[in-house]
């Protein structure tokens, strides 16, 4: 991983919490732990790759799943892949850019057009795999499809946001979105049409990239624009951090009652 996102300081604005994002968050961990047997340090089980993966072979009728497998509709996998991982690292690295970036694309369209659009980006994503390898046995697994999907969502509606990120092991900067993740998407495009590819799937997120674009496009609430322009740190939508130092405060002073009446004048005073 190029890099790792850790805080955008882009604050909500339609809804109080991401629960779908939290929601999806929550699933994938619990399964990788409680289904797949993963761990800290081990990998997860292979069982649950075959029985949920996707394999292009079976999505096109070019095999059949083994019988001591669980044997679910080939077209649910689409769905079902995106939710188990290989080890703790593929985990968390897909949920850190959840954590970063999917609440505010929730924010912009709301709990139940989010849970559709997550669904609809990992679908894709899997199925723009199956094109580029239809006669592949081999499974596919992971989130990176559906975060795919909300980089680009993201991108498209604040790409001016400052985010804080950590590259070279450990240095943090603060860019702006439009080239950290315009940086990430240039890597997935020229991974995906370089002559080796790996054990990534690099096509599976450009089909999560161009769902995710188009999505937003349609499903963003009304008022929502894109490429929105970055909100000022002293924004009143800006949650206070109770550890950030707070300029203090001046007292107001009260003005004065026109309604008193004047001194009293003595003659002889001093001006006289």
């Amino acid at each position: 991983m190029a890099f790792i996102p850790i805080y955008d300081n882009n604050p909500l604005r339609n809804i109080r919490h991401p629960w779908v994002t939290w929601g999806f968050i929550a699933a994938n961990i619990l399964i990788y732990f409680l289904y797949e047997g993963g761990s800290f340090t081990g990998e997860a089980s292979e069982a649950s790759a075959y029985g949920f993966g996707l394999v292009p072979a079976l999505i096109n009728g070019d095999a059949l799943r083994p019988a001591d497998f669980p044997q679910i509709p080939n077209l649910l996998t689409l769905i079902s892949y995106s939710f188990l991982h290989a080890d703790i690292w593929h985990l968390a690295g897909n949920l850190v850019f959840l954590w970063v970036f999917a609440d505010n694309v929730e924010d912009a369209v709301g709990h139940f057009r989010y849970f559709f659009f997550y669904l609809v980006c990992a679908a894709a994503a899997g199925y723009a795999f199956v094109l580029s390898d239809p006669s592949s046995q081999a499974p596919v697994i992971g989130a990176s499809g559906a975060v795919s999907g909300n980089i680009a969502a993201y991108l498209l509606l604040y790409p001016r946001v400052r985010v804080w990120i950590l590259v070279f092991f450990g240095i943090p900067l603060r860019l702006r979105v439009e080239y950290v993740l315009g940086f990430w998407i240039a890597i997935q495009v020229l991974s995906a049409f370089g002559s080796d590819t790996g054990d990534i799937a690099w096509w599976a997120h450009l089909g999560g990239l161009a769902a995710g674009a188009l999505l937003i496009l349609v499903l963003r609430l009304p008022g929502v624009p894109l490429f929105a322009k970055a909100l000022p740190d002293d924004h009143p939508l800006f949650r206070r951090d109770p550890h950030r130092p707070q300029p203090a405060s001046v007292p107001s002073i009260p003005p004065p009652d026109r309604n008193l009446p004047p001194p009293p004048t003595e003659p002889g005073g001093p001006w006289q």
